[in-house]
């Protein structure tokens, strides 16, 4: 697009000058050749006018652009916000690893002050299990709890491990092991889990686990990804929305 203006300074004939580009148009104003009130005219246009007039057309016109661009860019993000990816077996595998473990630290500090308050006796504990290694077997197994004192770890391990499910994901939707590997936990409707929906998947886990783990293998073959236990509090795993593309309205 090529632009004129009228050259005030020249009194006698032609006063039009140009063809020129924006470019230049616009170093004209900046050495103080086209003023706000100088004429100008561009291909397309009707007639001349002020360069204030065209200079803030010119500026609406970038700002619709820019909306415009903006708009387009928001429902590209809304749209890949809405498609959600769901975690695998082997993403909440490993976040359940690390929760175990953060659990195994709580639980052998609790077996510490058990034994350091004399309310559990280490070495028979110890001995027990040993018996248990060199001859696993149900009978064995069980000879573990009638250790004194294993019945109150038992319990306390419990409890530690049902507040411990229950609180983040009602709170945050997540354990730490799940924060860390960026997945959390929503309804099947995409909202947060609630306190209720927390104690039913919780109690629903349990069962999953007490089926020998089966309840876990429909992660392996459910579109969503989900176990037993979120069919029956219809929850879902998901990956957390990366922050790049949360939008926010303005």
């Amino acid at each position: 697009m090529k632009w004129f203006y009228i050259d005030e300074s020249i009194t006698d004939g032609d006063r039009r000058q140009g063809p020129f580009s924006i470019e230049e148009i616009q170093s004209f104003v900046k050495e103080g050749k086209i003023t706000g009130s100088t004429l100008v005219w561009h291909s397309g246009e009707e007639a001349w006018r002020p360069w204030k007039e065209a200079a803030a057309e010119m500026e609406q016109n970038e700002a619709n652009q820019d909306k415009i661009l903006q708009e387009t860019i928001n429902e590209i993000l809304k749209q890949q916000v809405l498609t959600k990816r769901y975690a695998g077996f082997f993403v909440r595998s490993l976040a359940m690893s690390v929760d175990s473990f953060i659990l195994g630290i709580a639980g052998l500090v609790v077996l510490g002050i058990l034994c350091a308050t004399g309310t559990l006796n280490l070495q028979e504990l110890l001995q027990t299990y040993q018996n248990f290694a060199s001859n696993p077997s149900i009978e064995t197994f069980n000879k573990i709890f009638t250790v004194p004192g294993m019945d109150l770890f038992a319990s306390i391990s419990f409890f530690m491990q049902t507040v411990y499910f229950i609180l983040l994901h009602a709170l945050y939707g997540a354990t730490i092991g799940k924060k860390i590997f960026q997945i959390h936990v929503e309804t099947g409707a995409g909202n947060k889990i609630t306190w209720m929906g927390a104690i039913i998947r919780y109690i629903a886990s349990i069962m999953s686990v007490m089926l020998y783990g089966l309840g876990y293998l429909t992660i392996l073959i459910d579109p969503k990804r989900r176990g037993l236990h979120d069919f029956i509090a219809s929850t879902c795993v998901v990956y957390n929305t990366p922050k790049t593309l949360q939008i926010t309205e303005k």
